[in-house]
């Protein structure tokens, strides 16, 4: 049986809003208090915009063969249900855009009313209520205009939104922030790496390529999984070579990653579908390191193989958060015409 709200102590990881009927984080709970009333240290938001995770988004998009108003209709049924967007199935949620309409008197977060701003945290873990029933949205993309607000607790992260940029594309960069900076922070400790990224035409991707450059890879090697894409990556100029494989298949991952100057000293998984971690293990040479930033991941099939295949390599599960985060990544996005490029043709 839950704790009434009442009798509960406000914490800063948010227990305080979690209805099960166990102690655990808000991540991790089943439903979330969505009252709108603060805790001293909580934040409200005016939601204007979510943007769900890509693994989640694709695994609706096939369960519903496209149907956009499926799609639509189940993630309001998710959102109603748990107080929260957190895919059952994949576990992963997204991030959202809106503007701050209360700031309790000790929150931390340095945010005042009015802020336009995007929570660098997931919505797995954000209470959640919305207000319109998704009317503007088709369910035929990531992006979701939505009416409602969202409360953000005592440890949680937001970002206010650059005014030079458009408030779609600063979502969408912010909503990968983490890869590029924690793949520059690694890339950074091997001296003239090679750098293979899984998936690298896609938003953590193309970022992830442009923040191994900049680190000092002497190779950055890009995989995607067919010639469109390829083509879309030799244009926006952000790679060295260009693989093409898919990553589901591990022989043939690790043989493109390996015709194009692999093996890699760092590999890094971005794409959004299940089943790549042997290739990624195949392509990556002994001492190296794997980073998976995709939630479509198994992270027991990635340590059971890697055991299998004997690989003495370091395996990462790739988190959101690095300290300067999402002002690195918006830099790469200015700096980096090929990204901004990659990222626009997606809005």
């Amino acid at each position: 049986m839950s704790v009434p709200t009442s009798l509960r102590t406000g914490d800063p990881t948010g227990l305080h809003r979690v209805l099960d009927g166990r102690t655990v984080l808000p991540q991790a709970a089943e439903r979330l208090d969505t009252r709108a009333e603060l805790w001293p240290d909580e934040v409200r938001v005016r939601v204007e915009r979510l943007n769900l995770d890509a693994a989640s988004y694709r695994q609706l998009e096939r369960k519903h063969h496209g149907d956009g108003a499926a799609i639509r209709a189940e993630v309001l049924d998710i959102v109603a249900s748990r107080g929260k967007m957190q895919n059952p199935e994949t576990g992963s949620g997204g991030m959202l855009v809106g503007t701050v309409e209360e700031v309790g008197p000790e929150s931390p977060l340095g945010l005042s009313v009015g802020d336009r701003i995007a929570t660098l945290v997931s919505l797995t873990l954000t209470p959640l209520v919305v207000e319109d029933a998704l009317q503007r949205w088709d369910g035929r993309g990531e992006q979701v205009p939505c009416e409602g607000y969202a409360v953000l607790f005592g440890r949680s992260i937001a970002a206010v939104i650059p005014d030079d940029l458009d408030p779609a594309l600063s979502l969408s960069v912010m909503d990968v922030c983490g890869a590029p900076a924690l793949t520059e922070r690694h890339v950074a400790r091997y001296d003239d790496p090679v750098v293979a990224v899984i998936g690298a035409a896609g938003k953590s991707g193309s970022l992830c390529l442009a923040a191994a450059r900049r680190a000092g890879a002497r190779r950055a090697i890009g995989v995607v999984p067919h010639d469109a894409e390829a083509d879309l990556l030799r244009e926006a100029g952000i790679a060295d070579e260009v693989a093409i494989a898919d990553a589901r298949d591990p022989i043939a991952l690790r043989d493109a990653v390996g015709a194009a100057g692999g093996p890699a000293d760092v590999t890094v998984v971005c794409v959004d579908v299940p089943g790549c971690e042997g290739g990624a293990i195949l392509a990556t040479a002994t001492g190296g390191t794997v980073i998976f930033f995709s939630m479509a991941t198994s992270f027991s099939a990635a340590a059971l193989g890697a055991e299998g295949l004997a690989a003495d390599v370091t395996m990462l599960v790739g988190t959101g958060y690095v300290p300067g985060h999402a002002a690195a990544a918006m830099e790469l996005v200015r700096s980096e015409p090929g990204v901004r490029a990659l990222f626009e043709r997606r809005l």
